[in-house]
């Protein structure tokens, strides 16, 4: 049986999917964007405001289902410019513990979600 985990700590799903979906012990977070759930605007001044915000959406829908980020085994990168990359994967690599950090792939994409430059998802385990 899978349970629906939802907070408003982290933004509202655009579409009929929802924030994360609790499968037995494992945890499928759905892509975040930098929506600040407070007041459902995006943060794009820059890229390393934009990733923190993903970041920090994140941390709320693993919060909700009583995780941590070391509870995490699979991280999905989606970004609109390789360029990026570093700025990215510093602000990402400030939440994780290296030594435990997940597998993680990085894509980049033609488009993205209300046109913002990146989008993670997740699964954790219990």
């Amino acid at each position: 049986m899978k349970k629906i985990i939802f907070t408003e700590d982290a933004p509202a799903p655009i579409g009929p999917y929802n924030q994360a979906v609790l499968h037995k012990d494992t945890l499928y977070i759905s892509g975040q964007i930098a929506i600040n759930p407070k007041n459902n605007e995006l943060v794009m001044e820059t890229i390393i405001a934009e990733t923190k915000q993903v970041m920090e959406n994140l941390k709320a829908v693993l919060e909700a289902a009583g995780m941590t980020f070391e509870q995490v085994v699979k991280t999905t990168i989606f970004i609109t410019d390789m360029n990026d990359f570093a700025s990215i994967n510093s602000v990402y690599g400030s939440y994780l513990n290296e030594k435990t950090a997940p597998a993680r792939e990085t894509v980049q994409v033609a488009c993205l979600p209300k046109n913002v430059n990146v989008e993670i998802s997740m699964i954790a385990i219990q």
